[in-house]
């Protein structure tokens, strides 16, 4: 079984930088698309970031230019650095992965089970 596992958030003050890491581990034969979200209190998930396995990035429009995605293909990992922090930011960040198991044919969508990224002003 394939697990996806968050780590790296804390409580930073504005200004500050943290980097998150999201590593999938288990039967994995190919992953594709690695991406981040994230979910304030109230408000629905949003997308932040994704990286291709061809390694072409996409970002939110609210975080290009503060956070860079990253990806170390031979360790199955996914890195958000996370610079510049705003309070706004504050929110729990998710990782989510395409990837195809072994003794799949087809690809899974995965969620990991997130992380606290909070920024004090």
């Amino acid at each position: 079984q394939v697990q996806v596992v968050e780590s790296g958030g804390g409580l930073v003050q504005a200004g500050g930088s943290l980097r998150l890491s999201c590593a999938a581990s288990g039967s994995i034969v190919t992953i594709n698309v690695m991406s981040w979200y994230r979910q304030a209190p109230g408000k629905e998930r949003e997308f932040v970031a994704h990286i291709t396995s061809a390694g072409i990035t996409d970002y939110a429009g609210s975080v290009k230019g503060r956070f860079t995605i990253s990806r170390d293909n031979a360790k199955n990992t996914v890195y958000l650095q996370m610079n510049n922090l705003k309070p706004e930011d504050t929110a729990v960040y998710y990782c989510a992965t395409t990837l195809r198991e072994g003794g799949s044919i087809g690809y899974n969508f995965l969620w990991g089970q997130g992380t606290q990224v909070t920024v004090s002003s």
